[in-house]
């Protein structure tokens, strides 16, 4: 494999029948057994949180039935990778102040992957980023980040919050496209912390493909920057344990 130190999939939608991801348990299977190809050890299941449709009860109690489904055949088929059960939480008006939060980090930890709007970035949504760092003590992985930067016609507020302390997932599958690879050259280039995540959803249209990424990447910029990916996914995990 390609550069591995210790790889781990920080977005994927593979538990089974909780959203527009996996469907089956079999399904679910199937796309454990292609990260374990790819060398992945670890996989964070982030399925879709939406505040407006969903309470983090109800959501909560979903995930832990698709994760108990999965679990149960990990202690069967010790090949499975480990999974670590979380959420991409779309932004919301209020989120910087919600208290529903905590409870959607990535779990064992203060990580909250935020996936923001399609849309202009305004000034106040980077006031309910800045609450979620610094009033609510967490930790804020921008989901897909490159997904955004058409959007940002105005570039102030995209500025603002990259430079806050927070961490910038892509997308290993954005390495087709040319607009959002060279986003992604820009931010590594430019030094913002990165880890990267497959965004799988199926086996077929949206497979898990972080060797494909990975690619990509070691023939533009060699191993190093594959070493610092996985470095950084280690200890962003790591440090942001709850203690």
């Amino acid at each position: 494999m390609i550069g591995v130190k210790i790889m781990i999939d920080f977005h994927s939608h593979i538990l089974p029948g909780i959203d527009d991801g996996s469907q089956t348990v079999n399904e679910t299977v199937e796309m454990l057994r292609m990260e374990k190809q790819q060398g992945c050890v670890k996989v964070i299941a982030t399925p879709h949180f939406y505040a407006d449709y969903d309470s983090a009860g109800r959501f909560l109690d979903k995930r832990a039935e698709a994760l108990h489904k999965v679990q149960a055949l990990r202690e069967q088929e010790d090949w499975m990778p480990e999974i670590q059960a979380g959420a991409e939480v779309y932004f919301f008006s209020g989120i910087g102040r919600a208290d529903i939060l905590p409870r959607l980090c990535v779990e064992g930890t203060s990580l909250l992957l935020l996936e923001m709007p399609f849309a202009q970035w305004t000034r106040d949504m980077a006031r309910e980023v800045q609450d979620i760092i610094k009033k609510q003590g967490l930790d804020v992985i921008l989901a897909h980040v490159e997904r955004f930067y058409e959007f940002q016609k105005d570039k102030k507020v995209w500025n603002e919050i990259l430079e806050m302390p927070l961490t910038l997932q892509i997308n290993a599958g954005a390495m087709r496209d040319r607009k959002k690879r060279n986003c992604i050259f820009r931010l590594l280039k430019e030094g913002y912390p990165v880890i990267m995540g497959s965004d799988c959803h199926n086996t077929s249209t949206r497979p898990p493909n972080l060797e494909t990424g990975r690619e990509t990447l070691q023939k533009k910029f060699g191993d190093s920057v594959l070493e610092k990916i996985d470095g950084l996914g280690e200890q962003v995990l790591r440090i942001h344990e709850k203690r």
